[in-house]
Order: structure tokens, then C-alpha cells, then sequence
């Protein structure tokens, strides 16, 4: 049987305790007493104080009185319990952490959910986090959420008040990273339920899994274990290429980057080639390939190839020389 919850057994107290002192007083009053000496006597009465009674009681009161004793001492009881219950169990320490959470959710625009705390979506998150982009984890679990240093949603990734919570209305990407396939595709249709534009990428087991989530609307469907062999075979025959990729994207000890940059539609370099642009003189960053709008790559692309809006265009160099990029890239 499930634990009451310990909030929802203060409330329960606060509410008998009042309607106990509620009685009491009308009791009193009913006796004779006037409202001050009859709130008076049934405070004392419940909180079994000792103090003298402010009147005589009769032998009607007296039966009264004993009657209040019996069910307002152990109503009082419970609600101190209760309320014990929540301090030392740090119950409220645990309601301020997720109100500060819920406020910092709020705030977010063009963040990413991470669906799933497992083994991936802990390393994504980390990852994410890493790279200063801000994450919302939601899992079932509590005891793996409250480790985690960033916002975080408990509940069911599959429910839409759940999503909500996370911020999907707001969000610009979702992972989707449940330990199953099937959880996996719940994920994805209820998301492109609520939003449609939403980029989901999805952790999926085998090829007809892809397909399905495919199907379903995400946008990358990522095989762990497919990735971890072609990895694993890499290190055979390039490993020094291999450790070079892994610093320069996840490592972040040389002072060079990996990144894209989207050219946007008003942007200057729209209709120049990579050498009218002078695109490294004036950032220091090179031009290592360029990803058409149509998903073709021009890879090492020469000097007199044309750049048009919606370019990806992927660079390597330090952290100021990409923002001075991404500023002549997206700025008119």
C-alpha cells in the first residue's frame, strides 16, 4: 500500500484541529461561556496545558469537556506528527528544491529535454551541460533525479502534463532516451502531438525501431550499439583520428572546437563564395564543409563555391573565433 503523502497529512490535521477547536468553542458557548473564555477553555482543553478553567463547569460541561479531551488531544497529536513528519524527513527542503526548479523550467526558452535518466540520457545531459546548453531531465525514478545538479521533472515521460512541466512549449530540442523502443516512440508521438516543430532525436535499439520512430516524426534516430561498434572498429584502423574527434567535440582540454553555424537568410555571406567572403581572414576560422539545405555535403569545399541562405557551414577554431562566425554568419 502506498505511502500518505506526508504534505497531504498536515493539511489533514490542520483541518480536524481546526474543526475540533471549532466544535469546542460552539460547545462552550452553548454552556454559557462567552467567545473569549470558551476559545480559551477549549485551547487549554486540547493542548491539555493545565491551566484553570475561566468558569465553573457543570456536570454537563465536565462530560463535554472529556468528550474534547479525547478526540482533540489525539487530533493535535497527529497534526504535531505530521508536521514533525515534514521537518525532520527534510520534506520541505525537498519542496523548496523543486518550486526553485519549477521557477528555473519556467524561465527557460530553447532548451533541451532529456526523456529517460538512464546510462544515455545521463551522459547526454552531462554532455549538454557541459557545453552550457540549458537541460530539463524528466524520469519516474526520484532517487536519479536527486543526484542530478540541473532542473528535473519526476513523472511518466509519456504524460502530457509531464511534458508541460519540462517546458515543451518552449523547448527547441527533445531526447528521447528510455531504456525501451516502445517507450521511446510513446515519447515521440506525444510530443509531436504538442509540438509538431519540435527537433526529437530518439535512442533506438534495432533498424525496424528506427523506422517506426521514423515514421512517427523524429528527426535522428541514434543506434547505441551500432555507434559503439563502428567506434570500436575505428580504433582499429584510425585511432589517432578517432582520439582527435573525441577531444575536439567532447574533451574540451584543447582550445580548439568542432561546430556549425546556420547562415541565415539576411545574413551578408548569402550569394558571396567562401573567397569573397574572406570567411577565415576575418574570423580565423576555416570552412572545413558545407551542408546544403537539400542534406548534401560539400566536404573540403573550394574558394569560388557560392554560399546561399540555410548553409550549415562546419568550422573548427577557438571559442572566439566561432562566435565571430556565428555573428557574420546570422547578422545582416
Amino acid at each position: 500500500m502506498d505511502r500518505v503523502n506526508p504534505f497531504r497529512r498536515v493539511r489533514i490535521g490542520l483541518v480536524a484541529l481546526v474543526i475540533v477547536l471549532l466544535g469546542g468553542t460552539i460547545g462552550y458557548l452553548l454552556f454559557g461561556f462567552d467567545l473569549v473564555d470558551a476559545l480559551y477553555q477549549t485551547v487549554i482543553t486540547v493542548t491539555t496545558v493545565g491551566f484553570n478553567s475561566p468558569r465553573l463547569l457543570s456536570a454537563g460541561s465536565n462530560g463535554f469537556t472529556i468528550a474534547l479531551i479525547l478526540v482533540g488531544v489525539g487530533t493535535a497529536l497527529y497534526t504535531f506528527s505530521a508536521v514533525l513528519e515534514v521537518l525532520i524527513e527534510g520534506h520541505m527542503r525537498e519542496l523548496v528544491r523543486r518550486r526553485r526548479m519549477e521557477r528555473d523550467t519556467a524561465r527557460m526558452d530553447q532548451h533541451v529535454i532529456v526523456c529517460g535518466l538512464g546510462r544515455v540520457g545521463r551522459e547526454v545531459a552531462r554532455f549538454l551541460d557541459n557545453t552550457g546548453r540549458e537541460v530539463v531531465v524528466i524520469d519516474r525514478d526520484p532517487e536519479r533525479l536527486s543526484a542530478v545538479p540541473y532542473p528535473s521533472v519526476h513523472g511518466d515521460v509519456t504524460d502530457d502534463s509531464v511534458l508541460h512541466q519540462a517546458g515543451i512549449d518552449r523547448a527547441a530540442t527533445s531526447v528521447a532516451a528510455p531504456d525501451t523502443d516502445a517507450d521511446n516512440l510513446y515519447v515521440t508521438l506525444a510530443s509531436k502531438s504538442m509540438r509538431p516543430d519540435l527537433q526529437i532525436i530518439a535512442r533506438a535499439r534495432n533498424q525496424s525501431s528506427e523506422a517506426k520512430l521514423f515514421r512517427a516524426g523524429v528527426n535522428r534516430a541514434v543506434n547505441p550499439q551500432q555507434l559503439g561498434g563502428n567506434r570500436r572498429a575505428a580504433f582499429v584502423t584510425q585511432p589517432h583520428v578517432v582520439d582527435f574527434v573525441d577531444v575536439i567535440m567532447h574533451d574540451g582540454t584543447l582550445k580548439f572546437r568542432l561546430e556549425e553555424q546556420t547562415v541565415s537568410g539576411d545574413s551578408p555571406l548569402v550569394g558571396s563564395t567562401l573567397r569573397s567572403a574572406e570567411i577565415h581572414t576575418r574570423t580565423g576560422a576555416p570552412v572545413l564543409a558545407i551542408r546544403r539545405p537539400d542534406g548534401s555535403f560539400l566536404t573540403n569545399p573550394s574558394p569560388g563555391e557560392a554560399i546561399e541562405a540555410g548553409d550549415v557551414l562546419i568550422s573548427v577554431g577557438t571559442a572566439e573565433q566561432l562566435d565571430a562566425l556565428a555573428i557574420f554568419a546570422t547578422r545582416p
